[in-house]
């Protein structure tokens, strides 16, 4: 049951952060600088109530699948990317976003976009541990 609540938490979270990164963030672009703090305060609400109990899940079940996979280096390697996942989270995206709620700023917006890559990948690096259970 672990397994597979984990696998299902981070493969929806994969999922997310690809549509994040092809469509969402590119098309903050495009809000119109009157509307845009309201719609990055709504970005902000309504991503943190969809994603929160995704990671929160997510990282509970790695936890525990290492406890009980302590030995495997794909277990250990996944929750490796989760911390750095989690940290460039907390450090750069969440930041950068809390910047972009006074206004857009395209720099800020370049750098919001470059740095989710890291995210980005990690998280599909993650599908390996995530489905690993049931090769």
């Amino acid at each position: 049951m672990v397994a597979l609540t984990h696998a299902i938490s981070t493969l929806t979270l994969v999922g997310l952060i690809w549509t994040i990164q092809i469509v969402h963030y590119p098309l903050m672009a495009m809000v119109p600088p009157a509307t845009y703090p309201a719609y990055q305060g709504a970005h902000q609400r309504r991503i943190t109530f969809l994603v929160s109990p995704l990671m929160v899940l997510e990282g509970l079940s790695a936890i525990l699948i290492l406890f009980e996979q302590s030995g495997s280096p794909v277990y250990r390697g996944g929750l490796v990317a989760l911390l750095l996942i989690w940290l460039s989270t907390a450090l750069i995206q969440v930041p950068c976003h809390r910047l972009l709620i006074d206004g857009f700023d395209p720099g800020l917006h370049r750098r919001l976009v470059r740095t989710n890559w890291i995210r980005t990948s990690l998280w599909t690096v993650r599908i390996c541990p995530a489905v690993w259970p049931f090769l």
